[in-house]
């Protein structure tokens, strides 16, 4: 596939599978070249009373995607050690076929993998912005494909899956610049899907520059955003829980990430991955020890 010719073959694909009941536009907003909305865009959302808890949301994503023939693999590892320090994203698992040109990855399906950034949105004091977090769990499927065909099935796959945690196709919006992307090895293109007025992750269409029939997709969003969108709850509550004032959000946050660090063995010596986990320890006031963690 030439990259030039990426764009107009994915929403080609799309409106294929995606049927009537989407309209397709140009967009005149920033950062929006194309908008696919549903008809019945119009109707209200009315949040479920009961909320999941977070291995009941796990098991019915694991069940939904099953459903569509998307297996469930095991997570990375957390210690990542190659570009980055940690696992940063669940697209790591494609580095063979996208950067090197292989025909293999290290995993592919649906992968539910823990993840460390330090990239999230913040305000102007430096805190994170509701949405966001330093660790959480990175809800992806990341594929090898044969066309651009398997990309556009893979959103309506998406849109099944979505329906089994509660949501509505008429609420999902998909929208971005249909324009191919370029980074080193790889180019792609981008589409966010919404729900509602919130971003809760993307789709990506991949191919190596040097063999572009070296293809795959990257279907990623947060678990924690996803539980979000679906109860439209106080943030802090739904992450932390029982914890969430019993310090800043920024104090809890490192917490939690400092717990998933440490209990994935990462120990906070000066360099590697240890280096992060101390960077993060770093950052917990000594006199909040009552919640657990001792720097």
């Amino acid at each position: 596939m030439e990259s030039h010719s990426g764009a107009r073959e994915a929403v080609a694909a799309l409106r294929q599978v995606l049927g009537p009941q989407r309209e397709f536009s140009l967009a005149d907003r920033a950062n929006r070249t194309l908008e696919i909305r549903h008809r019945d865009r119009g109707t209200p959302y009315i949040p479920p009373r009961s909320a999941p808890s977070w291995t009941e949301l796990l098991t019915t994503l694991t069940t939904a995607f099953a459903a569509r023939g998307v297996i469930r693999d095991e997570c990375l590892p957390l210690r990542w050690g190659r570009e980055t320090e940690l696992t940063i994203s669940a697209v790591q698992a494609l580095d063979p076929l996208l950067k090197g040109g292989h025909a293999l990855t290290y995993r592919k399906g649906f992968l539910p993998q823990p993840v460390v950034r330090f990239t999230g949105d913040r305000d102007e004091r430096g805190d994170l912005l509701e949405g966001f977090l330093t660790a959480f769990v990175n809800v992806s499927r990341v594929q090898p494909i044969t066309g651009i065909g398997d990309y556009a099935e893979a959103l309506d796959d998406w849109l099944f899956v979505l329906s089994q945690l509660g949501f509505h196709a008429r609420h999902i919006e998909i929208h971005g610049r249909v324009e191919v992307w370029h980074r080193r090895q790889v180019a792609g293109v981008t589409l966010m899907f919404n729900h509602l007025d919130l971003t809760i992750g993307d789709l990506v269409l991949l191919w190596n520059t040097e063999n572009p029939e070296r293809m795959a997709l990257d279907l990623v969003t947060g678990l924690e955003r996803l539980a979000w969108a679906r109860a439209r709850r106080d943030w802090n509550e739904l992450v932390f829980g029982s914890f969430a004032s019993a310090a800043p959000a920024s104090v809890s946050d490192a917490v939690r990430t400092a717990t998933l660090l440490r209990g994935s063995g990462i120990t906070p010596p000066a360099r590697g991955a240890g280096g992060v986990a101390r960077r993060v320890i770093a950052t917990i006031p000594p006199g909040l020890v009552r919640l657990g963690a001792v720097p």
